[in-house]
């Protein structure tokens, strides 16, 4: 006699498409006339649950779309009457609807094994405009949905688009468990952490969970030429020794960046969570 142990949860694919809405309701991003929903998503799911729906990944994305079309008709009407009584006050209208022409749905396998039978991951982007008056050019936020059993956690965060210097701006050296590393800087912007499918990094860290996925971001200010370090960890960063403000606050479960940073000396070691430590170092 054989004792079999319980099979584990598998993920409905009307739940995959639930999730979906449940993101895009998740970033809308409010304008001064229309409400703008992200246009592309990336839905993330354990190999083993992946090949059990590959066959109808291309119907999982019709219905999905179909969904995300019905979504907005319903947010539209809901918001109807208050869209009315404004137009009666002068004040402008706020439709809600797709930032681009079409949706762009794509189902892929974790190519990180981070994921557990079960989970999704859902991932959307939507171009945000420059904000010159944050020195911050043309970005796109991301948002990210983890669902492991019945919870779900959010991740967001904006990745700068701005185009890339050319030259060299400067050099990182440091040691993790995987060796020695140069990191020649020749961005603008850049993310340190150990990584992970909902967490894009520049500097991809091996070490333990004490460095956060996405533990610090550099941010480099093209008008007068210094470095910004930005704290994005939960154990902390250090600058040269002392212990950096954090560059987030937690609202409603989700991370968003408060845009607190600490300018960074043209010579400077950075520590993550007093684990791995990185010496910077600016090209003048």
């Amino acid at each position: 006699m054989s004792i079999l142990g319980a099979a584990p949860p598998r993920r409905h694919a009307r739940d995959i498409i639930d999730a979906v809405v449940a993101n895009m309701r998740q970033n809308l991003e409010r304008l001064k006339y229309s409400t703008l929903a992200p246009s592309r998503y990336t839905v993330y799911l354990h190999p083993t649950e992946f090949e059990r729906l590959e066959t109808i990944v291309p119907v999982l994305q019709e219905q999905t779309i179909r969904a995300l079309d019905e979504e907005l008709r319903r947010l539209n009407a809901a918001s109807a009457t208050h869209r009315w009584m404004r137009r009666i006050a002068g004040e402008a209208q706020s439709e809600i609807r797709n930032a681009a022409t079409d949706w762009h749905i794509a189902f892929l396998a974790d190519p990180d094994e981070e994921l557990k039978e079960g989970d999704l991951l859902v991932d959307s982007e939507l171009l945000m405009p420059a904000r010159p008056d944050l020195g911050l050019g043309e970005q796109t936020r991301r948002i990210a949905t983890l669902q492991s059993g019945q919870r779900a956690t959010t991740i967001e965060h904006p990745i700068n688009g701005s185009a890339s210097p050319s030259r060299l701006l400067g050099r990182i050296e440091y040691d993790d468990e995987s060796g020695h590393h140069f990191y020649d800087v020749t961005k603008d912007c850049f993310t340190i952490g150990r990584g992970g499918i909902a967490y894009p990094v520049d500097i991809r860290i091996a070490s333990s969970p004490d460095v956060s996925r996405e533990h610090a971001r550099i941010r480099r200010d093209s008008a007068s030429d210094r470095f910004f370090l930005i704290d994005l960890s939960t154990l902390g960063t250090t600058l040269n020794g002392r212990h950096v403000p954090k560059g987030f606050d937690e609202v409603d479960g989700t991370k968003r960046e408060n845009g607190s940073e600490t300018l960074l000396p043209d010579v400077a070691k950075i520590g993550l969570a007093g684990t791995v430590f990185l010496d910077f170092r600016k090209r003048r």
